[in-house]
């Protein structure tokens, strides 16, 4: 078995302030999403709205969530930054608090060649004290890591594997694939939970899933039936999955809007605040009245989804 695996979901950050985190709130959601059984915690990623975050409160976020956590599961660091040295010095931070691993997208303002990422990967790796993941967020990062750049990183010491956010099943064959055969040892994650399913079933390791904040077990659960092979237990979990992404995820009209409906109903759960970090803000009365209805409608339909 892999050393990692499974259901790690990217934490949302609790915020009470724009520069203020929700203590009590992340408590919560920790505990929330351990007891629903997931295989680690990533915290900085973009559903925990890093870039957003000031670097004070980013080390806050790290800092607390590995005292939280305790052990009980890997805890990953994102530390994607545009400045060099601002990643170094996140990295050794969460490893001097006791992180497992650390979470890398390229630098999002300068597009940087293939070439110019593995020089970069190659300069940093010897100042992360940590196993580090790759994180290709091409709609975010405006740059993508190909997969042959993957698989000559991948033979990089320290680099342990990969989250893929960019929906493209296309790009996620071609790295399974070539790591396979080169690196069969190397983690392949997908980000977006519609693909989940699927993905686990042709042999990805595990999902970084937004939704598993909110409902971990479910994510968990169908995981472990795509690890299975249960085709039945899968389609009927998926369905509930693709249920989430389409109504929960499309409150609103913005592109945040995926954000805003985690945010809203982790609020409504009374797991922690739904406030967002600038330049986004929490859900109007309207929104949030149709969040409500959609989680009441879900807990409704729990009895038929049961399998």
């Amino acid at each position: 078995m892999k050393a990692w695996r499974g259901i790690i979901p990217p934490v949302v950050t609790p915020l009470a302030g724009r520069d203020e985190l929700d203590v009590a709130g992340l408590e919560r959601l920790i505990e929330h999403v351990l007891a629903g059984g997931v295989h680690g915690v990533f915290v900085l990623g973009s559903t925990g709205e890093a870039p957003s975050l000031s670097a004070r409160l980013q080390r806050e976020m790290a800092e607390r969530t590995i005292a939280l956590v305790r052990g009980r599961a890997p805890v990953l660091v994102g530390i994607t930054n545009t400045a060099f040295t601002d990643s170094v010095n996140l990295a050794q931070f969460a490893a001097e608090r006791g992180a497992d691993a650390v979470v890398l997208a390229p630098p999002y303002y300068f597009p940087a060649d293939q070439p110019e990422l593995v020089e970069y990967l190659g300069h940093l790796l010897p100042e992360v004290p940590l196993p580090l993941f790759l994180y290709n967020m091409p709609s975010f990062t405006k740059v993508s890591f190909d997969p042959d750049t993957v698989l000559r990183l991948a033979e990089m010491p320290g680099i342990v594997g990969l989250k893929d956010s960019s929906g493209s099943m296309v790009y996620f064959h071609q790295l399974r694939l070539l790591l396979a055969r080169a690196r069969p040892e190397f983690a392949l994650f997908v980000g977006p939970e519609e693909l989940l399913a699927e993905s686990v079933l042709l042999g990805a390791d595990g999902g970084v899933c937004g939704g598993a904040n909110a409902w971990p077990r479910l994510y968990v659960d169908l995981y472990e039936a795509a690890v299975a092979g249960d085709q039945q237990r899968l389609a009927a979990l998926h369905e509930r999955v693709i249920w989430i992404s389409s109504h929960i995820y499309r409150v609103g009209r913005y592109p945040s809007r995926y954000l805003k409906g985690l945010k809203c109903a982790l609020g409504l759960l009374g797991i922690c605040s739904d406030f967002l970090a600038e330049p986004f803000h929490r859900f109007r009365e309207d929104e949030r009245r149709k969040v409500a209805e959609f989680l009441a409608e879900m807990e409704g339909a729990e009895q038929g989804w049961t399998v």
